[in-house]
């Protein structure tokens, strides 16, 4: 088996992105902007979650929710392979809203590893729905088959969301941070690509320098400099995928250039920039 083996997937719909990966690459600790929902079909990995350690192997299904810091490496000298759809959180809102009849568009993954048969087959049955073949919107809503394919995916990414929530994961209300680590992060999230120094955070926020880093940590589980490395490789993928050259996405992003941007890129999703551009394009 090669060392890493990662494909990405045309998705039927905007905003889901599909991965299937063999792999025995290790990654750091990083975060995504949008939910993840997995199955490990061979192999096992353990990784950091926002829950701490855990382990899963064939059959689990994994999640992570928008911004949870989290890492994996693979156990034993094998490597594992899974499937992974990643959704933009605007999709699981309009889902949660749903499901909820109304009450609350906030939802959260609070089981990093979920051993249930039931969650892994609906899982295949909407990775098979997502990644059959894009269609022109128009097409989709004016035509049979069209119609009928978009239903069958929204249908079975309700029922997936449905069975997650009965397996003890739901509703769960915003975590807050302390006001003045929320000022330093809002400085960084406002302008990812802007030069920020450990210093303007201080000044911002009314705290010292040790202060940021230490309750940077506490609340993010990651660095100042890691947080920003994050949401410039965050807006990168944005960028690239409404179409930017690579170079232009990189110097937009905040990167010194763009062999620094793809080095991140692949270190966070595990494909290239350019292989993410083709499959989103």
């Amino acid at each position: 088996m090669a060392r890493a083996q990662f494909k990405m997937l045309r998705c039927a719909i905007a905003g889901v992105d599909a991965v299937e990966a063999e792999t025995r690459h290790t990654f750091p600790r990083h975060t995504h902007e949008q939910f993840g929902i997995g199955v490990i079909h061979r192999g096992a990995q353990k990784s950091l979650s926002g829950r701490g350690m855990v382990e899963a192997g064939p059959g689990d299904a994994i999640t992570v929710n928008p911004g949870e810091v989290h890492d994996g490496a693979p156990i034993g000298d094998a490597g594992r392979s899974w499937r992974m759809l990643y959704f933009d959180p605007p999709l699981i809102a309009d889902a949660a809203r749903d499901i909820s009849q109304g009450r609350t568009s906030t939802f959260e993954f609070t089981r990093p590893v979920i051993g249930d048969p039931r969650i892994a087959a609906c899982f295949g049955a909407l990775f098979s729905a997502m990644t059959a073949g894009r269609q022109d919107a128009e097409d989709e809503a004016t035509t049979p088959a069209g119609a009928q394919a978009s239903v069958a995916r929204e249908e079975t990414m309700l029922m997936l969301l449905a069975e997650v929530m009965r397996d003890g994961n739901g509703f769960v209300p915003d975590r807050s941070m302390p006001a003045p680590i929320s000022v330093a992060r809002s400085l960084i999230d406002d302008d990812p690509a802007a030069a920020i120094t450990l210093a303007d955070l201080a000044r911002e926020s009314g705290l010292s320098r040790f202060q940021v880093l230490r309750g940077f940590v506490r609340a993010t589980g990651l660095t100042a400099h890691a947080y920003i490395l994050q949401r410039r490789i965050a807006a990168a993928r944005r960028l690239i995928a409404q179409g930017r050259p690579l170079a232009q996405a990189a110097l937009e992003s905040g990167f010194a250039d763009q062999s620094h941007m793809t080095r991140m890129f692949v270190r966070t999703y595990g494909i290239s920039p350019g292989a993410y551009a083709e499959a989103v394009g």
